[in-house]
């Protein structure tokens, strides 16, 4: 959230800046540069991401979703520019998260985890296997990198 505020900070005062110095800053052009970074700044908002005992829910500007982790029927990473997960309940609640998000949280991690397992132990889990092993996998590692930093092995 800081580096959204910060980024939209700067680019208004980038903006402002360049239209007074080229002596052409009115009010409704600064409340123009100010709407543009407004709008910056809800893009690029990330999402907050809490977990329970069997579930997880995203919460945005004004919205909330929420999914049952061990009612889970799909599991997607989406790749492109930043890549997401895309996870999907027997309910049909979707959340789509960033996968760092759970790699920097290693307690949201162990909750997502557990309910996981359970939707995989019961049968409900049909697709994301292979998403959900290479993510494990990158947990595995950065926890190993994190005790490696930790103890000076680095």
């Amino acid at each position: 959230m800081r580096d959204a505020v910060r980024c939209a900070g700067v680019l208004l005062t980038l903006l402002l800046l360049i239209d007074w110095g080229a002596g052409r800053f009115t009010f409704w052009r600064g409340l123009l540069w100010l709407a543009l970074a407004v709008l910056l700044f809800v893009v690029l908002l990330p999402a907050r991401v809490s977990a329970g005992d069997d579930w997880l829910t995203a919460r945005w500007l004004l919205r909330e979703r929420r999914v049952r982790t061990d009612l889970l029927v799909s599991v997607r990473c989406l790749d492109g520019v930043s890549q997401r997960l895309v996870l999907r309940d027997a309910f049909g609640a979707r959340v789509v998260i960033d996968p760092v998000v759970l790699v920097n949280n290693p307690a949201l991690w162990h909750r997502f985890e557990a309910g996981v397992r359970k939707a995989a132990a019961d049968g409900l889990l049909l697709c994301g296997q292979t998403a959900l092993r290479h993510l494990t996998a990158r947990m595995d590692r950065e926890t190993a990198l994190a005790v490696f930093r930790a103890s000076g092995l680095e």
